[in-house]
């Protein structure tokens, strides 16, 4: 009966959330670019705007990061301290991010102020200067503090090397300039001017109609032709790099095409992070990685690509290697028979709450709504849980056997003399 009532709550909750999406989220085709607006008489509006100009689009390395931290700088009317000054005394927030597709500027801070911070994305986007003095004092020293933070993360350094590996060019692209690349000025504005054109730009927000975002937004934007990326190709290699900041090692493999549904699944029902802090996982690979490793299962979707993988730390070479065994080996078990239907619905479970969690915060629906407005997987929620809710373990085995007939992406990151190769852990 608690059961029975439960579920029967999840779905009145269910449908009062698919009603609300539709009665507040508003489109608006400005022509040429869109906008999007979701008010749910929050306290605090935030604007994002989301250009397709990340790292695969570039067309020299480092150009995208670089980008990224010239945003908020001097512009045709104003300062950069000028900026600064304004967003502090009227208690706004301003910040900019990178993904491997899109770069996005946010401003958030206190209704009734969206006039004036809308207006400062749009003159970020249409009179940034970007001066030289300002490139080189101010924008590549963070450039170069935040790759160097990066590079000393040996988890962070396997996954840029596993894009490398996987796709060579474009999703392979690194998301962090490199030291010994140059990236003038005059590449960064030309760049900018592709990136920020009326085509190539999305604008979401909540807390502010979608009508006057496009009363800001349109009479700033220009048309230019966008940035180019070829479309993504899994290759697969193994690649190896002595570090001295710790051992990891990922185990990937990709797919054209977003991530489905039964990838989602696959994620959830090989995911070895227990759901209680401090506490060892039942899942099936959970019970099987060894004291001192720890086994993080990720998939990376993106618009016409995905890379499902397992990233494996430990304290030494020989816990990431048995750990690693045991995540190809339950990678191998679900390819070769179906999964027993409570580890089934244990996965479906975990995707279901992922997807839903994700599109719950501010940078959830930012990402969602974008990817649709800029032609990719269009992330309606409902339409997602529906689709995990129907994955099969037949399909999921299926999934998973194709997985292993591509070619491996292995990367080992630590002390390589000592760190297993890819056909010692069954690759």
């Amino acid at each position: 009966m608690l059961v029975t009532a439960a579920s029967a709550s999840r779905a009145v909750a269910s449908r009062q959330r698919v009603a609300a999406a539709r009665r507040f989220a508003t489109v608006v085709d400005a022509t040429g670019f869109k906008v999007a607006a979701v008010d749910r008489g929050e306290a605090t509006t935030s604007i994002s705007v989301v250009a397709k100009a990340g790292s695969r689009y570039e067309p020299l390395p480092g150009l995208a990061h670089v980008l990224k931290s010239f945003t908020f700088k001097t512009t045709g009317s104003k300062s950069a301290l000028r900026t600064v000054r304004e967003a502090e005394l009227y208690g706004g927030l301003l910040s900019a991010s990178l993904t491997r597709e899109h770069v996005i500027l946010t401003a958030e801070f206190l209704r009734g102020d969206e006039e004036r911070f809308a207006g400062l994305l749009a003159q970020t986007l249409s009179s940034t200067k970007y001066l030289n003095h300002e490139l080189h004092e101010d924008v590549l020293p963070v450039v170069s503090s935040e790759a160097a933070e990066a590079i000393s993360s040996p988890a962070v350094k396997a996954i840029e090397l596993a894009h490398a590996a996987a796709f060579r060019t474009g999703l392979g692209a690194s998301l962090y300039a490199s030291p010994h690349v140059a990236v003038p000025a005059d590449a960064v504005k030309e760049f900018a001017r592709s990136a920020f054109s009326k085509g190539n730009v999305a604008v979401v927000a909540q807390g502010i109609s979608a009508d006057t975002l496009a009363h800001v937004f349109q009479p700033t934007l220009k048309d230019a032709a966008a940035p180019t990326s070829s479309a993504s190709k899994y290759f697969g290699a193994e690649t190896r790099v002595a570090d001295g900041h710790g051992q990891a090692v990922f185990v990937g493999f990709g797919t054209s095409g977003a991530a489905t549904p039964e990838l989602e699944v696959l994620a959830g029902l090989l995911s070895a992070t227990p759901s209680v802090k401090w506490s060892k996982g039942v899942a099936p690979l959970a019970k099987t990685v060894p004291e001192g490793a720890s086994v993080e299962t990720l998939l990376y979707s993106y618009s016409d690509a995905a890379l499902f993988g397992f990233l494996i730390q430990g304290a030494t070479p020989t816990v990431v290697s048995a750990a690693t065994k045991a995540a190809v080996a339950a990678l191998k078990a679900v390819a070769s028979s179906a999964p027993a239907a409570e580890d089934l619905k244990s996965g479906i479970a975990k995707a279901k709450f992922r997807a839903a969690q994700a599109t719950e915060g501010r940078d959830g629906v930012v990402a969602s709504l974008a990817s649709g407005l800029l032609g990719g997987p269009s992330g309606a929620l409902e339409s997602t849980l529906s689709a995990l809710g129907g994955v099969n373990a037949s399909a999921l085995s299926k999934a998973a056997a194709a997985l292993t007939k591509a070619k491996p992406t292995f990367v080992a990151v630590g002390n390589v003399h000592e760190l297993p190769y890819a056909d010692e852990v069954g690759l």
